[in-house]
């Protein structure tokens, strides 16, 4: 039939026309990353792959370039906790940072004993409460990883695939503790912010969301011409220009998920934060005194 014999479509001309640059590029060329990356660039603007999927393939590449020191959280900002610290202080501290893992410390952030998951945590008070055998964090600590900053994060990546560990403490030059990062740090560079079940919940499309119990999830984005209007308040915008920036700079320091701050009627609590800057606050709305 005539069908049959019919020159093939320009579609399938132009699949094997990339097809054919790709395998090129697997047998010798391109000859450098930079070139590697065009050419993707190049396949996705054709249409033959996605945008999502160009993302993690030039984060995939980027990883071999960038050390723990790039993406690491740094000592100030991490979450630690003291072994000799009371059961219900820990749990309230870990309740409040909704993280899974904890380095745990002895007298200084320096000594790391060990690191603590929160399911742990739960069974050590469990045991007190109900055995009352007084037991130990110090009993179900797991070893820590130490790393050297410089550390390559492809490296790491398959250090922690092949020890099933997701969490190691980076140690800087003189043998201090310089931060912390987890497998999710690394995953991140690739596929972009991962959000777990602990991230607030916000309509992306608002900046303020009302909760059911009365209170607002705010982006720490929002413009405080914004909040003044949404909420009838009268913060100065002259200095800082989001709420974020107005709450960073009212406590001093890059706050953490869990801290409080009132300011006149309004009482902030850090939803969400990372090492670099806040994301979502916690808004209560108090009478006028």
């Amino acid at each position: 039939m005539a069908d049959d014999d019919s020159p093939p479509h320009s579609e399938d001309k132009s699949r094997r026309t990339w097809l054919d640059r790709i395998t090129a590029a697997l047998s010798g060329e391109p000859t450098t990353r930079e070139d590697l990356v065009e050419l993707l660039r190049d396949v996705q603007a054709d249409g033959l792959i996605a945008a999502d999927t160009l993302r993690m393939m030039e984060g995939a590449i980027a990883v071999s370039d960038l050390t723990v020191g790039d993406v690491m959280i740094p000592r100030a900002q991490m979450v630690a906790l003291s072994a000799d610290a009371p059961l219900d202080v820990l749990m309230r501290l870990v309740v409040e940072s909704g993280h899974s893992r904890f380095p745990v410390h002895g007298e200084g952030k320096d000594e790391i004993l060990g690191i603590l998951l929160a399911k742990d945590l739960l069974r050590v008070v469990v045991a007190e409460q109900h055995a009352h055998s007084h037991e130990s964090v110090r009993e179900f600590l797991r070893p820590a990883v130490l790393i050297p900053e410089s550390k390559k994060l492809n490296v790491l990546l398959r250090e922690f695939r092949q020890s099933r560990n997701h969490m190691a403490i980076v140690i800087d030059e003189y043998g201090g503790v310089a931060g912390l990062v987890t497998i999710e740090d690394v995953l991140e560079q690739i596929v972009g912010d991962i959000d777990d079940e602990h991230d607030e919940a916000v309509d992306e499309t608002q900046l303020i969301s009302a909760q059911a119990d009365g209170h607002f999830v705010v982006d720490a984005l929002t413009p405080i011409a914004d909040f003044n209007e949404r909420f009838g308040s009268d913060f100065d915008d002259d200095e800082y220009d989001t709420i974020g920036g107005l709450l960073t700079a009212a406590i001093g320091h890059l706050p953490e998920a869990g801290e409080e701050l009132t300011l006149g009627r309004f009482g902030f609590r850090v939803a969400r934060a990372d090492a670099r800057r806040l994301h979502a606050l916690h808004v209560s709305v108090h009478a006028d005194a």
